[in-house]
């Protein structure tokens, strides 16, 4: 028994001996593993994101950057006073034609622009060609043309330009509609005149409104820096596609503060369609003087909820008043398309057509009543009623 002990002894020592030496030597020998090796194949968006990482965004910059134009603009202003009556027959008359006159000074701005077609269309905003005299387009190749105005349409703050050039590079629509909080924008223009720059954000918010920027606002805010001189840029996708129209920025001293507005692609498609085929804007109007429903008045109407526009005023003569609708009545969808407050109700009037026929549901002392009315064709905005 003592002799077989010892035997065991001896082989067990020997084994661990040799499991020491191939521990030692050969670790790999003695790695078990009871699954099967893992192998995690990166998504396709990680492969997209490590793509953006090692070039950056250049094939989008370098697909959207030609369609991108300055503007340089000029107005004459004159520096005299009494111009005005200098030129009336009677202070002439008294005081003779030979009158020595004060030169205009010209007074020079900056905006951007976008080609939309490959024969001459640019958009841009309003306020960047308003006043001026001359317009002049600058393209990314550096050539320059003369550009005239095709139409303008204030209330959304798009210009529609126009200059005589064949085979330009028109940039591409995306559907703004589809873009998301979030989603990375890229602004295009000309800021403070230093030349065509490239800024990089995110969209920050959708449907901003209530800014007192435009009559009809529906904006896309982006922290991508915008300034002054970047109006009328293009602000597109990581696609190198037009997602909107750069208007406007919040700002205390003239500068970006990460809070810019951009006039969303599928606004800007409509005007400048309606612009290049009849050469103005036709909107639908109903002729009411609307607000919102705060909590206080939704209390005194005993109102469960504060969606809807309160009706203010009816202006005499117009679609409202025959169609009988009185101040006070608070409209609560158009067409069955509900009304969340006085901006989307300005929204989808603008979008009726005149003369056709709409049905207005409204809440008239508590109760559900549904008026029909044909549809005016809204005023230019220097010729609304007050």
């Amino acid at each position: 028994m003592r002799q077989l002990w010892t035997i065991f002894s001896q082989a067990v020592t020997v084994c661990l001996g040799i499991l020491f030496v191939m521990k030692l030597f050969y670790p790999n020998l003695l790695v078990q593993t009871n699954s099967q090796q893992v192998i995690v194949k990166p998504s396709i968006a990680d492969n997209q994101a490590a793509a953006i990482a090692k070039t950056g965004y250049r094939s989008a910059v370098s697909k959207a950057t030609p369609s991108v134009v300055n503007i340089f603009t000029t107005a004459h202003i004159s520096q005299d006073p009494h111009r005005a009556l200098k030129n009336d027959p009677l202070f002439r008359h008294f005081f003779g034609e030979e009158m020595e006159e004060e030169d205009d000074q010209p007074e020079n701005s900056l905006g951007s622009g976008v080609i939309v077609s490959a024969d001459g269309l640019i958009l841009t905003n309003n306020h960047v060609i308003s006043s001026a005299d001359q317009i002049e387009v600058a393209l990314s190749d550096g050539s320059k043309s003369s550009a005239t105005v095709v139409g303008t349409d204030p209330e959304t703050d798009v210009a529609v330009l126009k200059i005589d050039r064949k085979n330009l590079p028109a940039i591409t629509f995306s559907n703004s509609e589809q873009m998301k909080v979030g989603d990375v924008v890229l602004a295009i223009g000309n800021p403070f005149g230093v030349g065509q720059t490239v800024t990089q954000g995110i969209i920050s918010a959708l449907g901003r409104n209530h800014l007192g920027i435009n009559t009809f606002e529906n904006f896309i805010q982006t922290d991508a820096s915008i300034n002054p001189g970047n109006s009328g840029g293009a602000l597109i996708d990581t696609n190198g596609n037009l997602i909107g129209i750069n208007s406007a920025i919040y700002s205390r001293n003239g500068g970006s503060m990460g809070i810019g507005f951009a006039i969303p692609v599928s606004i800007a498609q409509q005007v400048m369609e309606q612009i290049t085929s009849s050469g103005s804007v036709t909107r639908g109007w109903i002729g009411i003087e609307a607000q919102d429903i705060t909590p206080e008045l939704a209390e005194s109407f005993n109102l469960k909820n504060i969606n809807g526009s309160l009706i203010a005023g009816v202006l005499l003569d117009s679609p409202a008043d025959r169609a009988g609708l009185r101040p006070g009545d608070i409209l609560t969808a158009i067409n069955k398309k509900p009304v969340t407050d006085s901006q989307s109700m300005l929204n989808i009037i603008a979008l009726l057509k005149p003369r056709e026929k709409a049905t207005l549901s409204i809440l008239r002392t508590g109760k559900k009543v549904d008026i029909e009315l044909v549809v005016g064709k809204r005023p230019l905005p220097n010729k609304i009623p007050k």
